[in-house]
């Protein structure tokens, strides 16, 4: 595989892979600068809309989708602003992380009941390296406005022995254990699959698919990846199902949910009747594309981050680096 092909699968399983756009211009001066701008998925002309009106839209959905790059500071600026706005206009408000995982729900109820401190909730919930800068300013806004906090990810280790030994890997563990993961996961075919493989295999750029016949392992990737969207999905539903009346807020990497596809999709699947609403950012400031207006309810327009790597040579051994640190899971039982 390509270094490009492999930097590219190796950003989407972390949700965090970065898209292609032309370098930002003064009008994003800088890199916590943004532009949020209404598309309707395409069906409107992009129209440039302040938090506020973007807030009053968005409470009429059931669930919105706060697609991120994960590592950009303007991206969780925007987060910030979208939350407190929808707060102050729609009641309770969840907010659902992919950022933590399923298993550690209890450690983050008992943070935000003030049973534990944030160096507990930090270490004991398995907390992101950017927890601080990142997600700290709204997970302290839902506990003070006494929101609930949704851990929608399935456990990291869990992710690993799917792509390691594949979905019937599921079948083997105790219900405990099993439980962390959805009931149901969907592989089949369809454009997220395609998406998803085009990045696999390094043969297409953002967004398309590809004809050439997947490996295996390319395989299991997808079904780690579809398990993780399906986890967060379920999560969501059953918190609505247990709450009436509240909203999700969900935060996740951009590819789980541009163009409505990936957990969106698997949301609607388990309860077609939730209006689910997509922010997805995108990086310059020339014209939007089709594809772009199309990747969901609103576009959020941010400055380019500086490049990862300058060549094949630099991305391939950062990137074999990486994969050499990741320890093989444990997948007994």
């Amino acid at each position: 595989m390509k270094a490009a092909g492999l930097a590219a699968i190796v950003l989407v399983l972390a949700g965090c892979a970065h898209p292609g756009a032309p370098p930002a211009t003064a009008r994003l001066p800088d890199l916590l600068s943004y532009e949020l701008l209404r598309t309707d998925g395409g069906r409107m002309t992009p129209r440039p809309m302040t938090v506020a009106a973007a807030a009053e839209a968005l409470s009429a959905y059931d669930v919105i989708v706060l697609g991120e790059m994960h590592d950009h500071p303007g991206n969780h600026v925007a987060q910030m602003a979208l939350y407190r706005a929808l707060a102050d206009r729609s009641g309770a408000v969840d907010l659902s992380m992919e950022q933590f995982e399923r298993d550690t729900q209890p450690v983050i109820d008992d943070y935000l009941a003030g049973k534990i401190g944030e160096a507990s909730l930090r270490k004991k919930a398995r907390a992101w390296d950017n927890y601080a800068e990142s997600y700290r300013p709204l997970v302290e806004f839902a506990k003070a406005r006494r929101f609930a906090v949704i851990a929608a990810d399935p456990p990291t280790d869990i992710v690993r022995c799917i792509g390691q030994e594949g979905l019937g890997v599921l079948d083997t563990f105790a219900p405990a254990k099993r439980a962390t993961v959805a009931a149901s996961v969907n592989i089949g075919d369809g454009p997220y699959r395609d998406k998803f493989m085009g990045f696999a295999t390094g043969t297409t750029g953002h967004g398309g698919g590809t004809k050439e016949a997947p490996s295996e392992s390319a395989l299991r990737g997808y079904a780690a990846q579809a398990a993780r969207d399906d986890t967060m999905a379920e999560s969501i539903v059953r918190h609505l199902a247990a709450h009436p009346g509240h909203k999700v807020v969900h935060l996740t990497g951009y590819f789980h949910a541009e163009s409505f596809l990936g957990t969106v999709e698997r949301i609607k699947s388990r309860n077609a009747a939730l209006k689910v609403a997509v922010v997805n950012p995108v990086t310059g400031n020339d014209a939007l594309a089709e594809t772009q207006q199309k990747s969901g309810t609103f576009v959020l327009r941010l400055q380019s981050l500086p490049e990862a790597y300058l060549s094949d040579d630099e991305a391939s051994t950062a990137i074999g680096a990486r994969m050499a640190q990741r320890p093989k899971a444990a997948c007994e039982g």
